[in-house]
């Protein structure tokens, strides 16, 4: 059941992202240039976002446990350290160079495979760099 859970969240989620348009680079760097030809129809893509997110949050403090779950999935670190915010500011910049974040950057695959192909790749690169990385460190 959890795995059937998990399938309809994700495609769920895909559906969301391909309705949205935030599959298509174009209209996410629209949206990132806002000193250019902004386009703010993300906007609704975020508050809908947020929404959700209150929700969920509001289910999840009257539930002890969720519905098709032993336990609760929610980040614990609370502080803000160099390494989150070179991680996330990394993260910003390759999202507002390339128009893909890791969502969109899979189904490119399907959509664009050239442009998904190279972006998937340096997504593994990336990964793998940042897990050699990790390693050292806790050496």
């Amino acid at each position: 059941m959890y795995a059937v859970i998990t399938f309809l969240s994700g495609l769920l989620f895909g559906l969301g992202l391909a309705l949205s348009e935030m599959t298509n680079p174009a209209v996410v760097i629209g949206f990132l240039d806002i000193f250019g030809d902004w386009n703010p129809s993300l906007i609704a893509v975020m508050v809908s976002a947020i929404a959700v997110g209150m929700i969920g949050y509001r289910i999840k403090n009257t539930r002890f446990q969720p519905y098709f779950a032993n336990q609760w999935q929610i980040p614990n670190l609370k502080h803000i350290d160099q390494k989150l915010i070179l991680g996330a500011s990394t993260f910003g910049i390759g999202w507002g160079l390339s128009g893909y974040c890791p969502g969109p950057g899979l189904t490119a695959l399907i959509n664009n495979p050239m442009e998904g192909v190279y972006f998937v790749g340096a997504l593994i690169i990336g990964s793998a760099i940042h897990h050699l990385q990790n390693r050292f460190i806790q050496k």
